[in-house]
């Protein structure tokens, strides 16, 4: 059975936008980058909402220009090599390569999903990410801190429901963002 993951990048305060709904501040440096491209290279299938897949969907495309950077290249590889599915209620239909797309999140259709796969889940956006939690399907939560209090705004974890996690990992880049990745407690 795969494990769902919910992966996000956010303020110390815990948000992945803030009140104007920007997140330049969230861009992370090369080595934080080469940190998620680790992480993530062992999904098989991202789940997205719309909004994180619009923002995501720019590594389906080539860019010369970014690609000059190594870890901007190797992402872009590692995005290419997963499966995706979008659940969107306005999109008419997916974009990008090995994308399907799913008008609303069938959690029956997830745990199934996570008992057929081999590889690793993601799952990205904190709305979509609070109907897995709420379904119980999320394994781990990796969050990537920033030093920044935007003080509102897009919450990345849902609000209401406990879960309890086991912190597993956890490491400080040298621009002070802080990674930690618990695994729930089911």
């Amino acid at each position: 059975m795969a494990q769902l993951v919910f992966t996000a990048i956010c303020s110390l305060d815990g948000y992945v936008a803030d009140e104007a709904g920007g997140f330049a501040w969230a861009a992370p440096d090369a080595e934080v980058h080469a940190h998620v491209n680790d992480l993530e290279r062992g999904v098989g299938t991202f789940l997205l909402g719309r909004g994180m897949y619009e923002v995501l969907r720019y590594w389906d495309t080539d860019d010369p220009e970014a690609d000059r950077e190594p870890v901007m290249r190797d992402y872009r590889q590692v995005w290419q090599a997963a499966d995706k599915v979008v659940y969107s209620r306005t999109l008419t239909e997916p974009v990008g390569a090995r994308t399907q797309l799913r008008r609303t999140f069938d959690p029956g259709e997830v745990a199934t999903l996570k008992a057929e796969a081999s590889r690793a889940i993601s799952v990205g956006g904190p709305t979509l990410a609070a109907q897995a939690f709420s379904a119980g399907l999320v394994d781990e939560v990796c969050l990537y801190r920033h030093p920044v209090l935007v003080g509102g705004g897009t919450a990345a974890l849902p609000a209401g429901g406990r879960v309890d996690l086991a912190l597993v990992e956890s490491c400080t880049f040298g621009g002070g963002v802080v990674f930690t990745r618990h695994r729930v407690l089911h």
